[in-house]
């Protein structure tokens, strides 16, 4: 058996990771009925996926900067919500879907984009003496 390693990424990426991520879900539900996740099996697994790429990026922050990972909220819930995505998937309820898109997701955004505009600063270099 063939098994590819994982490489660790600077947290960056995993934050663009968790932004785009949020990105689609917002966009994708925009317009629909979130109801719709009973009975659409399509829309139902892409919210799901989008969903667990986001737990499975906080996973590997947390393992490869656990200091920026520590700064995000609800990272152990989210972390647990993946999880039982990824090995539960069929207990999981239409209101919890509901809940994380209109509830957790702003939440979530707006502490990714902050970690993201702190990490992103280009270093600053002292000015040159005249």
């Amino acid at each position: 058996m063939i098994r590819a390693g994982r490489v660790s990424h600077p947290p960056l990426k995993y934050l663009r990771d968790i932004l785009d991520a949020i990105g689609f879900l917002q966009s994708f539900v925009v317009g629909r009925n979130l109801d719709d996740l009973a009975t659409d099996l399509g829309f139902r697994y892409a919210v799901e996926r989008a969903l667990e790429i986001i737990g499975e990026a906080i996973v590997q922050l947390a393992k490869s900067s656990p200091d920026v990972a520590e700064r995000i909220s609800e990272r152990q819930r989210i972390v647990g919500f993946r999880n039982i995505l990824v090995h539960a998937y069929d207990i999981i309820q239409v209101d919890i879907l509901r809940l994380v898109i209109e509830d957790k997701l702003p939440i979530l955004k707006g502490e990714a984009e902050n970690l993201l505009l702190e990490l992103d600063k280009p270093l600053q270099t002292p000015p040159e003496n005249p």
